[in-house]
This record gives structure tokens, C-alpha cells and sequence, in this order.
């Protein structure tokens, strides 16, 4: 795998004002994608992730830090936080975001096909001739699973099932062809069987075309099999990194160690243990360490220090005061 640098973030800080509150939803997330790599980015729910994909796409304004994207067709790197002139509108062609909720993409008021084919006109308009935009379409729809393609171009996004729908997104955001694809939990609303269609597309397009993932989700089990790093995130920090045969086999932070505990387990043995407590809020997070408050093994410093990153081998990095 390359190790060219196609995504980095900096210390990136997110924080909403709601009535008289200030939430700080993301405190200091850092984290590197290259060129072919998967990321897999992890956690409960509202813990944050959602947002720092949005920030990617600049459907959510940063409070502070960089998001530096280094575009292979445009031949520059690019702060997404901060972008000058036009330049964002060249880069977003090669930042593509599949969303957990389809209607976050599709227009209600305009067909598939229509959607589809302005989408491949705008993204690829060198590449892609009026006679061959029809056809790539039918294809990538083929791709997904879709059953009668013609008939899916001439539909509204509300004559389709939710499933279906999703299927459409992720056909859109594949059919670009992207330097960088955000999915945000695309295979929810799918049936087990598509879900692992969807992931073998996922896996092919990195492999044929260097196409960068980062893969947002709260399913381990679906890191584990396709990430080539994963990135552990709790209440807007990331709180351990690397690569995933080793955090999955020595899991190292509590939160972590909590999350596999979590797992269902088919075998005789009760019900998983899960984490006790909830995610804190954000108008006053925890002092120091934002996971102290549900860890069965905090100190004093947990509650008075924020831990710095420990790096526990060259591809495994934990921040947390036991180590």
C-alpha cells in the first residue's frame, strides 16, 4: 500500500451553540488516511463521528484545526476547514460521502435517473460523454443489486424502499470513482446478504482505483474484516489507534476493552456486559479524561489530566494513564 498522505486531520475542535449552551462535540481529533487505505472509525452512538465526516464534506463548519486534503487530479493540498477561493468546488469532485440516511442525498421532487446522471455530469464532465452517462449508470446500478435498472431511473426516490434507496446513494458515490469516500454507516438499512455485496464494491474500488475509505460505524465486526487502521472515538476524542488485528486482539483502553465486552455472544454465557453510565454532555464534559466517569479503573489524574497518546508498537497508539 502506498503511503501517500491523501487525508489528514488536525486537531480538529467542533463545537454547536444550542440556545444559551455551547456543546463541544469534537475535542482535538486527529487522525491520516492513505492512498488505498481504509479507515474505520468507531464508537457508540453520538459520540461524534457523524460529525467529523461531515466536517469532510463541509456540511458541518469547524471550530478550529485543519483537514488537509491532498487531491492526486488537482495536484495540491487543499484545507477543507478553510479553503480559498473555488477551490473547495474542484475539491469536493473527489470527496464522495455515502450518508446512513439516504433522504440525506436524494431529492424527493426529481427522479433516480435525473439525480443521477446531473451528479456524473458535474464530477466527471472530461470523462464522461452524454451517450456513456446512461449507460455507466445502468451499470452501477447493477453493481448495487437493483433489480430492472430502467425502471429504478424512472422512479421517485419515494416509490423506493429505504433499502433501496441506500442502494442508489452508495451507486452515486461509486460510480464517481472518488480520491476519498466517506461512508457513514451505508449498509444499516441493507439486508445481510446486500451487505456484504456493498462491502466487496467498497473493497474493490480501493483496490482498482486507490480510492481512500474512511468507514464510519459502531459495527466491530465489519472493521475488523475490512479496515486497514481503526481509529477508537469516545464522546468527541479518539481515545486509541492502529491496526485493527492488534487493537481487536489487545484492546488496551477501558472504552475499548468495554466495546468488545459489549458484543453480543452466541454461546452459553449470559448477556454481554456492556459499559455502564452514558455518553456525558456535551454543554459540561468530564474534566481530563472524558471516559473517567464510566471507567471502572480511573485514577485521580484521570479527573484532573487529559492523557497524551502512548505508542504501544509502531501501528498501536492508546491514551490512557494506565500505560
Amino acid at each position: 500500500m502506498g503511503r501517500e498522505v491523501v487525508l489528514r486531520i488536525e486537531d480538529l475542535h467542533v463545537v454547536f451553540n444550542v440556545l444559551k449552551a455551547k456543546l463541544k462535540v469534537v475535542d482535538g481529533v486527529s487522525l491520516t488516511a492513505h492512498s488505498g487505505e481504509r479507515l474505520g472509525l468507531v464508537g457508540e452512538s453520538s459520540c461524534g463521528k457523524t460529525t467529523c465526516g461531515r466536517c469532510i464534506v463541509r456540511l458541518v463548519q469547524p471550530t478550529s484545526g485543519q483537514i488537509l486534503f491532498a487531491s492526486k487530479r488537482l495536484g495540491e493540498n487543499i484545507d477543507v476547514a478553510n479553503p480559498e477561493g473555488r477551490k473547495w468546488y474542484e475539491a469536493k469532485r473527489e470527496i464522495q460521502m455515502i450518508f446512513q440516511n439516504p433522504g440525506a442525498s436524494l431529492n424527493p421532487v426529481f427522479t433516480i435517473g435525473t439525480q443521477f446522471m446531473t451528479a456524473l455530469r458535474y464530477a466527471r464532465p472530461e470523462a464522461i460523454n452524454d451517450r456513456g452517462i446512461r449507460r455507466r449508470v445502468v451499470e452501477a446500478l447493477k453493481e448495487v443489486q437493483l433489480p430492472d435498472p430502467e425502471r429504478i431511473l424512472k422512479s421517485y426516490p419515494f416509490q423506493l424502499s429505504g433499502g433501496m434507496n441506500q442502494r442508489v446513494s452508495i451507486a452515486m458515490a461509486l460510480a464517481v470513482e472518488p480520491e476519498l469516500l466517506i461512508a457513514d454507516e451505508p449498509t444499516t438499512a441493507l439486508d445481510v446478504t446486500v451487505q456484504n455485496q456493498i462491502l466487496e464494491l467498497l473493497y474493490a474500488l480501493v483496490k482498482r482505483k486507490r480510492t481512500s475509505v474512511l468507514y464510519i460505524t459502531h459495527n466491530l465486526g465489519v472493521i475488523r474484516e475490512i479496515a486497514d487502521t481503526v481509529y477508537v472515538m469516545y464522546a468527541g476524542t479518539i481515545v486509541e489507534h492502529g491496526n485493527p488485528r492488534e487493537i481487536f486482539s489487545n484492546p488496551l483502553h477501558p472504552y475499548t476493552q468495554g466495546l468488545m465486552e459489549a458484543i453480543p455472544k452466541l454461546a452459553a454465557g449470559g448477556f454481554s456486559k456492556g459499559i455502564p453510565g452514558s455518553i456525558p454532555n456535551y454543554s459540561e464534559p468530564p474534566s481530563g479524561c472524558r471516559f473517567h466517569p464510566r471507567c471502572s479503573k480511573q485514577m485521580q489524574i484521570c479527573v484532573e489530566e487529559r492523557p497524551s497518546f502512548v505508542e504501544v508498537s509502531e501501528d498501536h497508539k492508546v491514551a490512557c494513564f494506565l500505560l
